[in-house]
């Protein structure tokens, strides 16, 4: 099968590799079917898109509604980096699926209102299916309400035409969007469970999504919600658009990481979905 591949931005590794467990966990796949490239450690290079069977990019501590001169220099070659890769993606409507840091990227890039008025704090929010919601290929036969857990400080207040609303939530009205049949992007976290979550309130306490003293609240919060439908979405992306690698054609060699470290020399089976 042809790898997918998971764009990361997180410079903390507690963080990195539980969004990578996650993400591998939730979609169902072995590290040898997911190569990860953490950007804010190096440029994305180039990407032939006829190496993968579909990209997705994690969320992170970037926003893209910060003030340009704000941004360091790490964060404006991510934000580079990533737009040249959508011009690809959007032209082939490549499999893409974006989260959290993801939607705000995407939603930039095809020219949404992106900012800070439906900020959401970290916890389980109801998502509800709009009617392409529930039509879609791949949240299809969700409830039409699920919780999923965010916590981000922008969102998409205002979308393009060309773009297909699919879920939104009570205080944030652009919870997933598609363009195209293809490109996706969720502002909750389909990859998340309880245990990533807390690991990510004890990353980010720092960070300013709340005040460090709630994060024993926010903690036991977690514990007791009721988060299980979002993975799914992540499994039906990667068994729908799995490619199978031709026999003894080798995915190129790529610049990221298979699991923890940077595998500079990739073979792919030949088998179907683990």
């Amino acid at each position: 099968m042809k790898p997918f591949l998971l764009l990361a931005v997180r410079a903390d590794d507690a963080a990195a590799d539980n969004e990578y467990e996650s993400f591998l966990a939730c979609a169902g796949l072995q590290e040898r079917d997911l190569r990860r490239c953490r950007l804010e450690r190096r440029p994305l290079g180039n990407i032939d898109l006829r190496d993968w069977s579909g990209i997705f990019l994690g969320g992170g501590p970037f926003t893209a509604s910060d003030p340009e001169e704000s941004k360091s220099p790490v964060q404006r070659r991510v934000e580079a980096d990533v737009r040249g890769l959508l011009e690809k993606v959007i032209g082939a409507d490549f499999p893409f699926l974006g989260a959290c840091y993801g939607i705000g990227t995407l939603g930039s890039h095809q020219g949404a209102v992106v900012d800070r008025r439906y900020a959401e704090p970290i916890g389980a929010v109801p998502v509800t299916l709009t009617r392409e919601g529930r039509e879609d290929p791949l949240l299809r036969g969700l409830p039409a309400t699920f919780d999923a857990f965010v916590g981000h400080k922008e969102a998409i207040s205002g979308l393009q035409h060309h773009a297909v609303l699919l879920a939104s939530s009570p205080a944030c009205p652009v919870q997933a969007f598609r363009i195209g049949s293809a490109v996706y992007a969720t502002q909750f976290h389909p990859e998340l469970d309880v245990a990533g979550l807390c690991t990510r309130i004890e990353v980010y306490k720092h960070a300013g999504y709340f005040e460090p003293g709630q994060a024993g609240e926010l903690i036991a919060q977690a514990h007791r919600s009721n988060v299980t439908h979002p993975p799914a979405i992540l499994r039906r992306f990667a068994g729908r658009y799995a490619r199978i690698t031709p026999a003894r054609t080798p995915a190129r060699p790529a610049p990221g990481e298979s699991g923890r470290a940077f595998s500079p020399a990739y073979r792919p089976d030949h088998a179907g979905m683990p």
